[in-house]
């Protein structure tokens, strides 16, 4: 057997798979070959996407399924024993494993990143790889996994037998989470961007710390009614009888598993702390769903529950930890254990990808001044000075704004799809109904088939929050956009929500992180693979601030006695982080809970807006400050562009023409080089495939060039054109040259008919179709003869491959 001549699945088969074997690996439950780990990259350019390649590992060996600790990579012999050890090692820092293998089926190269093997790297013989507990035994010692914790590290995942297993970074929060519990840790942090699943993980962790005895009884704590009636129902379910849900009257201590609303076991009142019905080390787990929110604060009644049952481990969920000099999610659960980030989930494919149009306002850009005396609509004299971009619609209302703000939106729609759920985010409630009075207008036709195509969904308002399950519905029409302020900006499951409009001055990065991932979501099934982002606000520019995607840094400053407090307007930071008190606020009166603001820990130094629909805004002081209301203001766009997310995650201004261009260039070093390429690949079609992958869109740059030259142009003549400035010609330009230089008279009969219905289909169809073997059995060519007497009347398939070769040489010939 020539070992050279092998493939490289050849080589897995026949040398590496038995080696595995050999030592002890079981094939069934222990070796899994070819994992995809990631769904490839979603590509937006223009209206269209694609997806770029997806990850794959040649082996993943685990000791107990879903508990990866080694991989290998494959290569051919033709390769060195080392040549995939630098593509393993990426493969490992994603998956988190720490041995790592190449092989080409002449032995192994062992990489171990434990530091507890002497060398780092050792060459191995096929009959020396190492058998599953020897590599286990390692693991347990490099992780500080003792004998007796064993047994909770080892149990197994949740399998309900549907297939549905973690993916890999749930996968490691979940084991990095139950090794840490198993090693002792009693506070772990887990940060996973919105739409990444968060609440699956929390419950295999919680199910493999139950079944295993290490956690008895466990508290989740969500602070949304509907988040853990969710919870409950989905993703909790099989805890079946051992789980109950807590209410605000006496508590039943006979379940194991409680799922509880925080506010309906905390109140002002010393009977409404439900929680202290039961005894302080009841409960020996607790997870915090969202705990950016009122946990991170020392003086919440979130804390309160904390510390009342802190002999617990406590585990708290967030895609946002909150990180201020006020209050701190790091100073109580200690640096994140793991963190999977909305651009890691882009990246991966597993989120969808964005792209931002920005609009620019004149008298946002500008400021208005009221002329002296002058009285607003409801009659007030307007203060005179100068209103600005963060005054609208909060201290002065221009209702013209309010108008050509909807016009663009319902433009936006109309210009692609009217039915796109939308989410329209407004300064307040009072704003989030003229927006809806204002789009309601707009789209008088749309309005009149179904009344509720607009509606507002805010806490104060019984009608619309009504319909917020409607409106997450994939399954339902309507409400197709709703208008809010604080209401939908977390713990919404909007999985089709396709258009996020920020009419919103936002000052807090949780918050806008938090915004953002109410459109990140991916279904497949209703076509949603990614998002627009219609800015009025400059809200987009946060996505250039370092701690938009970046891991959390502590900045938590605890005040000494005699410290003292520092206004919100004096302190360093730019982003006002105390706005999610007012959010908590209107999430309580969402959740059906009862609203005092003197319940709420509002920080001293916050300043906030009430929601009250009347219009009033309360601001720290004596004095409310009342909004004006102006009507005959001319207001108008005066700058409009689109940006796109970018391979790197940053916003990039270009056009599709620009991005191939620059796409080609790095691929291909010059027109030269191209051309060799081109030339010599076996099927042209997968250079085409190849840049494909890089999310260049073929049909739509096909289309637009053959608009413009009457005529569509082959991909060849597209990527010469645009990245190289050649000249270009249409598939039948290049089929008639053929023709005239008659390459075909040494070719008679059957054969020379075979090579013109090709040049034909070429002109017709393009290169793929004559390049796919199956086009023989195709019209004209089933008229012809059968395939093999067609393939014949060239001397074999031999002569067949190099007639079209010859052919394809002929049609992509380029003067001199």
């Amino acid at each position: 057997m020539d070992k050279k001549a092998l493939s490289e699945r050849d080589i897995c088969t026949k040398f590496i798979t038995p080696a595995l074997v050999q030592a002890g690996w079981d094939i069934q439950t222990q070796i899994r070959e070819e994992v995809t780990f990631t769904a490839g990259r979603i590509i937006v350019r223009g209206r269209l996407h694609t997806r770029g390649k997806k990850r794959r590992a040649d082996y993943l060996l685990s000791f107990q399924k879903n508990q990866p600790i080694a991989v290998i990579e494959a290569k051919d012999n033709k390769h060195s024993l080392g040549d995939g050890m630098q593509q393993a090692l990426a493969y490992s820092d994603a998956l988190d494993v720490p041995f790592v293998f190449s092989s080409n089926g002449d032995g192994f190269l062992f990489h171990d990143r434990s530091g507890l093997g002497g060398q780092t790297e050792t060459t191995l013989t096929l009959a020396e790889f190492p058998s599953p507990n020897a590599l286990w035994e390692r693991y347990c010692q490099y992780k500080g996994i003792q004998p007796d914790a064993r047994p909770v590290v080892e149990q197994p995942y949740y399998d309900d037998g549907s297939g549905r297993s973690p993916r890999y970074y749930q996968r490691i929060a979940i084991n990095r989470t139950v090794e840490a519990v198993a090693r002792g840790q009693d506070r772990i942090l887990l940060v996973m961007a919105t739409g990444t699943g968060k609440t699956f993980t929390a419950f295999q962790i919680i199910w493999r710390l139950w079944k295993s005895r290490q956690k008895k009884r466990i508290l989740f704590l969500a602070d949304r009614n509907i988040l853990v009636d969710q919870t409950k129902n989905n993703d909790f379910k099989p805890f079946g009888q051992a789980m109950t849900k807590v209410t605000n009257r006496t508590v039943d201590a006979s379940y194991e598993i409680y799922l509880s609303l925080y506010q309906a076991v905390t109140g002002s009142e010393e009977e409404q702390n439900i929680y202290k019905q039961f005894s302080p080390d009841f409960f020996d787990l607790i997870v915090i769903d969202e705990c950016h929110r009122g946990s991170a604060a020392e003086d919440s009644a979130w804390r309160k529950i904390l510390d009342y049952f802190s002999a617990a481990t406590h585990i708290g969920l967030t895609a946002t930890p909150k990180e201020t000099k006020e209050v701190s999610n790091i100073d109580y659960f200690g640096a994140p254990l793991y963190t999977y980030s909305l651009k890691q989930g882009i990246e991966d494919g597993f989120l969808a990808p964005y792209k931002v149009v920005r609009v620019d306002i004149d008298k946002d850009l500008q400021g208005w001044r009221p002329s002296k005396g002058q009285r607003d609509k409801l009659g007030q004299e307007i203060e005179d000075r100068i209103y600005n971009q963060k005054d609208f619609d909060k201290q002065l209302v221009l209702e013209k704004r309010t108008t050509l703000v909807a016009a663009k939106i319902t433009e936006l729609l109309e210009s692609s799809d009217p039915y796109q759920k939308t989410i329209v985010f407004c300064e307040d409630i009072d704003h989030a109904e003229r927006m809806r009075q204002a789009l309601v207008n707009a789209n008088p036709k749309r309005v009149a088939e179904n009344r509720k195509y607009v509606m507002r969904i805010t806490g104060d308002e019984q009608e619309g929050k009504a319909e917020l399950d409607n409106f997450i519905n994939p399954e339902e029409r309507y409400p197709v956009i709703a208008t809010t302020s604080k209401l939908m900006t977390t713990g919404v499951d909007a999985q089709t929500c396709k258009l996020i409009v920020l009419d919103q001055r936002i000052q807090s990065m949780t918050e806008f992180k938090q915004i953002i991932g109410r459109g990140t979501r991916i279904n497949d099934d209703y076509h949603k693979h990614w998002f627009t982002i219609l800015d009025f606000k400059k809200a987009t520019e946060l996505f250039a601030d370092p701690d938009f995607d970046g891991e959390p840094v502590q900045v938590y400053q605890p005040y000494a006695d005699d410290a003292p407090i520092v206004p919100a307007d004096e302190q360093d930071s730019g982003l006002d982080e105390s706005a999610d008190n007012g959010e908590e606020a209107e999430d309580e009166a969402a959740a059906g809970v009862e609203t005092d603001w003197a319940d709420y820990d509002v920080d001293d130094n916050a300043t906030w807006e009430s929601d009250d629909a009347g219009g009033l805004d309360t601001t720290e002081g004596p004095e409310p400050r009342r909004k004006y209301v102006v009507d005959d203001v001319e207001v108008s766009i005066v700058a409009e562009r689109v940006q796109y997310l970018g391979p790197d995650g940053k916003l990039i201004t270009e056009s599709l023409r620009d991005y191939t261009r620059k796409q080609v260039k790095a691929q291909f070093a010059s027109l030269d080089d191209f051309l060799r390429r081109w030339q010599d690949a076996e099927r042209k079609q997968a250079i085409l495939d190849e840049l494909a992958e890089e999310g260049i869109f073929w049909d739509a740059l096909v289309a637009e060039l053959g608009q413009k030259w009457g005529e569509e142009p082959d991909p060849f003549d597209v990527i010469c054109h645009i990245a190289f400035d050649r000249p270009p010609l249409t598939r039948r330009e290049r089929a008639e040259q053929v023709r005239k230089r008659d390459i075909f008279n040494r070719y008679e009969g059957q054969a020379r008919q075979v090579l013109e219905s090709l040049v034909d289909k070429y002109a017709d169809a393009g290169i793929a179709p004559i390049e796919d073997p199956k086009v023989l059995t195709l019209s004209p060519f089933s008229q012809l003869g059968a395939p093999m007497e067609l393939i014949n009347a060239f001397g074999g398939k031999p002569g067949y491959q190099r007639a079209l070769h010859e052919l394809e040489d002929a049609l992509y010939q380029t003067p001199a």
